[in-house]
């Protein structure tokens, strides 16, 4: 072997263990189970594991539109990052990508650093909605009751004020209202357009119990319905003896009630008497003259 040729094989062996040097610094692991976690329009994109000698970066936009970075999510240690007031147009669909990249302060040959993708979304169709809150009202006449559901708060302000879900789905908001009567099995089932929903034809007196949960129909099946709100039930409206039992088992109960007395009044006259008479025939042997 020549110096020339031996020249040639050293600068080729520095430079292949210099590469493999290189690529196991730069070597930074792809984030792993990217999603989106949106509830009432509060949307987090969330991924792990957590970062031991590297950062993550989060990049996102609407899809066609150029890459934006949210200041906080920037070669950082966490792994979420909120982007609640970042997509401010409901309606769009967004893309987002979690950029492995070196600790802040360390430079990297790499041109393109590795990053994961998280799938599609658009806030108005994919957030879940929450579970709303309400109360019961009870006509005068016992034979109605109007829920009056509150619309769930979103984190979105406009003009300084907190923005309701009914701000932004506007018509398209319904509430579903599953009810039954209390300690019966059998339920029923109603929709409304409105925030106060009214039930007729109850039995009167009785206590209900229901539950409700949003309901946006333009929204694809598994997403249309909202999360249920916890049973609520109303009051148990306390009824007098005849107006709890028919008059003929009201009837029955009194007759036999009746028979029991009558029974315990003979059973007393009857020991009475017997009580007598053996007392009469005691005093009568004492009174007798020895033979």
């Amino acid at each position: 072997m020549d110096v020339r040729t031996s020249v040639h094989f050293g600068v080729l062996l520095l430079s292949v263990l210099f590469t493999i040097g290189a690529s196991g610094e730069d070597y930074f692991p792809e984030a792993q189970n990217v999603k989106w976690v949106s509830n009432n329009f509060k949307t987090i994109l969330t991924w792990g594991p957590e970062p031991t000698n590297y950062t993550y970066t989060v990049e996102f936009s609407e899809v066609g539109k150029d890459r934006q970075r949210n200041p906080y999510c920037i070669r950082s240690s966490g792994t979420e990052c909120d982007l609640t007031n970042e997509l401010r147009n409901l309606e769009e669909t967004y893309s987002a990508d979690v950029l492995s990249e070196p600790l802040p302060g360390v430079n990297s040959d790499l041109v393109e650093f590795p990053y994961t993708r998280a799938e599609r979304f658009c806030p108005y169709k994919d957030t879940q909605i929450g579970a709303p809150s309400f109360n019961i009202k009870q006509s005068e006449d016992k034979t109605k009751m109007t829920l009056h559901i509150q619309d769930p708060l979103t984190p979105l302000y406009r003009d300084d004020q907190l923005l309701t879900i009914r701000d932004i789905f506007k018509n398209e908001l319904k509430y579903s209202v599953v009810y039954n009567k209390a300690g019966s099995t059998g339920k029923k089932e109603t929709m409304s357009d409105l925030r106060d929903v009214e039930l007729t034809n109850l039995d009167k007196g009785e206590s209900y119990c229901f539950m409700v949960a949003a309901y946006i129909p333009s929204r694809s099946v598994e997403k249309r319905l909202g999360d249920w709100s916890k049973p609520q039930c109303s009051p148990r409206e306390s009824k007098s003896i005849f107006e709890e039992f028919h008059f003929g088992v009201i009837a029955g109960a009194i007759g036999i009630m009746l028979a029991m007395f009558i029974i315990l009044i003979t059973l007393t006259v009857v020991c009475c008497k017997c009580c007598s008479c053996n007392k009469n025939k005691k005093n009568s042997g004492q009174g007798e003259p020895a033979v």
